[in-house]
């Protein structure tokens, strides 16, 4: 569906476009839903909440999400990033990250006497939950994700022994798991692109017959609305921007997807000063979205660049409208109380 964009962005026209009709000379195809979902807006006012009511210095193990413009908001508020617990001087306060931590993570930080704060995305909880159900149910399970990922270490932790890494369709070939296992299962991380690991569960099936699918999709219903959006733009579009950062997984998927669904070209930016103007050369159709980790404020910049260089005509792309909220940490809801 394609619909006329309120105003929140002074000077741009909006309406209404036909997205069977050729494309206006300069417009800008605005996908939605994009930016903020219900678990990075939990992870940010967990961070936020816990600076009202403890101050600074607050560490936040690995960045709160993948996104360097919030990260450096933080920092500039007294906030402190870490990659592991044992830089956290004893009985600090410490916020684990949205992409969620393994056990040992919460062993290390109880050791050392830590105030902690799980900001975990409910929905990444949901397949920690899904990976000692089945480990307990003698399960080997198969993870598709990408190695060296957060929220894949953080998952995989859970039950090391029976978990194995399927990092993308080209890996599968090399997986050493017997052929005739009898109890095998595969989950996934929440941030994946829907096609591609769609693609690799066909190609687990193929070399497993005895694969199990999991009781409920593992792809975040943020990471898939982006996408649809993007797929539904995309043809469209000689150009998508998506605002986002390099270490964002679902961001660099948006990029991938534009152009699997058929834009001309697309890039990641996290600013606007990061567009290369020269990508707008012969350009009629610029689409616009951003990650899921992504603040409005930065798309925002990005239309504004764009209606200096003639692309004032703003249509929204929408596919879905979201309403799911996660409730803060329990132990921040106490003190909102008080």
């Amino acid at each position: 569906m394609v619909e006329s964009h309120p105003e929140p962005y002074p000077g741009v026209m909006t309406e209404q476009t036909d997205m069977i009709a050729e494309p206006a000379t300069r417009r800008v195809l605005l996908a939605e839903p994009r930016g903020y979902c219900a678990g990075v807006d939990r992870a940010v006012e967990t961070v936020e909440q816990a600076l009202a009511t403890h101050g600074a210095p607050l560490y936040v193990r690995k960045e709160i999400v993948h996104n360097k413009h919030v990260v450096e908001s933080f920092q500039d508020q007294g906030v402190i990033f870490v990659d592991e617990t044992d830089e956290v001087p004893r009985g600090s306060n410490l916020v684990f990250s949205a992409h969620g931590v393994s056990p040992a993570v919460r062993e290390s930080a109880l050791k050392l006497e830590l105030t902690t704060f799980d900001a975990t995305c409910p929905l990444v909880t949901k397949v920690h939950t899904e990976v000692k159900r089945f480990a307990r149910e003698g399960y080997q399970i198969l993870l598709v994700g990408h190695e060296g990922h957060e929220e894949v270490e953080g998952t995989a932790g859970e039950a090391p022994d029976v978990v194995t890494l399927v990092d993308g369709p080209g890996s599968v070939d090399a997986l050493e798991i017997p052929v005739d296992t009898e109890k095998l299962i595969w989950l996934s991380q929440t941030t994946l692109s829907v096609d591609e690991t769609m693609e690799t569960v066909r190609r687990l099936k193929q070399k497993y017959p005895t694969l199990i699918d999991p009781p409920s999709d593992d792809i975040c219903y943020a990471t898939q609305n982006r996408q649809t959006a993007v797929k539904a733009m995309a043809p469209q579009c000689d150009l998508v921007i998506v605002v986002g950062s390099q270490n964002s997984s679902n961001s660099v998927r948006l990029v991938e997807v534009a152009l699997q669904a058929g834009a001309r070209d697309s890039h990641l930016v996290d600013y606007a000063k990061e567009i290369d103007t020269a990508w707008l050369e012969g350009v009629g159709t610029v689409g616009v979205t951003s990650g899921a980790s992504v603040p409005e404020i930065l798309v925002r910049g990005v239309l504004d660049l764009l209606a200096e260089h003639g692309y004032t005509d703003v249509s929204t792309v929408r596919t879905a409208q979201e309403t799911i909220t996660f409730s803060l940490p329990r132990e921040l809801r106490l003190s909102q109380k008080a």
